[in-house]
């Protein structure tokens, strides 16, 4: 098996939570917020804007984009059991979003189909070719439409989750290519690892420029329960980066 099915695999039986914890996740998605540092960075540009959203997952921060005033949210997912959960309570919930199946990077959209391609809080991990990657972002995106990237630092998969001290993890490097998932979704999951420099650079290569860079301290996912001295506010935990399409 592929490394890609041995993810893809993961991925889907991790989804299967999205349905266990259905009734919850439609409570959350009623109230639901971006995080502050996203909606400072999005300001008016969502408003009216039609997304594209790829590794949508359940969708919550679709219903979210809405509540901030997108006119229509699309979210595409390699897992058929989260794009089926999350159009189900968009459904529900009476919000303009919808969801597609697809593996990425083909998202099987049309051209010119968005104002914004909104990507947050876990997603270029799994992407392993970033270049094509932004390529198919670029195609649905209108001239001048935006790139938003909410994503985990690239050092975060070093941090040990010690409660004494930071500490880097001795299997995992900032310069290896990749490293198996072992916290969340696990199940053999292959995350891709790539430095900051090299993704701006690839941002920058697919045209775009960028309007806004800004790393913080923050992890956006801590398993319950669990405190770690990575998360104490003294090394980076994830970035937040909004691009411009310069066709």
């Amino acid at each position: 098996m592929s490394i890609h099915d041995e993810t893809q695999k993961a991925w889907e039986s991790a989804s299967q939570k999205h349905v266990r914890e259905y009734d919850e996740l439609l409570n959350d998605a009623g109230t639901a917020r971006l995080l502050p540092v996203e909606e400072a960075v999005l300001g008016d540009i969502v408003v009216g804007a039609e997304v594209v959203h790829p590794m949508s997952g359940h969708g919550i921060d679709d219903v979210a984009l809405v509540r901030l005033g997108a006119r229509r949210v699309r979210g595409v997912d390699y897992s058929p059991t989260a794009a089926a959960s999350a159009q189900r309570r968009a459904d529900e919930l009476g919000v303009p979003c919808s969801y597609a199946v697809a593996t990425l990077p083909a998202t099987g959209l049309p051209d010119d189909c968005a104002d914004i391609v909104y990507t947050g809080k876990g997603a270029l991990i799994w992407v392993d070719d970033l270049d094509a990657w932004l390529a198919e972002m670029r195609r649905l995106l209108r001239p001048g439409g935006h790139l938003f990237i909410y994503e985990a630092h690239p050092l975060t998969p070093l941090w040990a989750w010690d409660t004494d001290r930071i500490r880097v993890r001795e299997d995992r490097g900032y310069f290896q290519r990749t490293h198996v998932n072992d916290s969340f979704p696990a199940g053999g999951a292959v995350e891709h690892q790539r430095t900051l420099a090299e993704t701006i650079m690839a941002i920058t290569a697919a045209n775009f420029e960028i309007l806004h860079l800004a790393e913080h301290p923050d992890p956006f996912w801590r398993p319950a329960g669990m405190e770690a001295a990575a998360w104490n506010g003294q090394v980076p935990n994830a970035y937040s980066l909004l691009a411009r399409d310069n066709a």
